[in-house]
């Protein structure tokens, strides 16, 4: 049934009543027409999406990558992984820590065995696909 004949049925029950109910069921059209364009106007909206997507760039990538990973895996945890490299592709950003280790000699390597945190990320609408602390 469409919303006009619908509306039309519920106009037309209404003047069949006595007077009293007629008041009360006067209010259930307007309800239906305000459903109605509410309804319609949900229906037709679209949502924004920029051209280049919500995460444009690799900057971009990293900071929602760090901002998803502090609260799970510690703010110490996520700044000692600095600096993250994030790639794109296929649409798809990839967010990796760098592992810092002792080079035995007072230094600081990254060539060491263990893992970092990762991200995978959509440049789209920035959905987190993936997020996971290598060991």
């Amino acid at each position: 049934m469409s919303v006009i004949a619908w509306f039309r049925q519920l106009t037309s029950k209404s003047s069949a009543l006595g007077h009293n109910e007629a008041k009360v069921m006067s209010m259930k059209p307007h309800q239906a027409l305000c459903c109605a364009v509410l309804l319609l106007t949900a229906a037709v909206a679209q949502s924004y999406g920029p051209k280049d997507g919500f995460v444009p760039d690799s900057m971009t990538a990293v900071k929602i990558a760090e901002a998803v990973l502090t609260p799970v895996y510690g703010k110490e945890k996520i700044e000692s992984e600095r600096p993250f490299k994030a790639k794109l592709e296929n649409g798809v950003w990839t967010v990796n820590g760098t592992l810092h280790c002792s080079d035995g000699k007072g230094g600081v390597t990254t060539s060491c065995v263990g893992g970092t945190a990762e991200v995978k990320l959509s440049k789209t609408d920035g959905r987190i696909l993936r997020m996971i602390h290598y060991k």
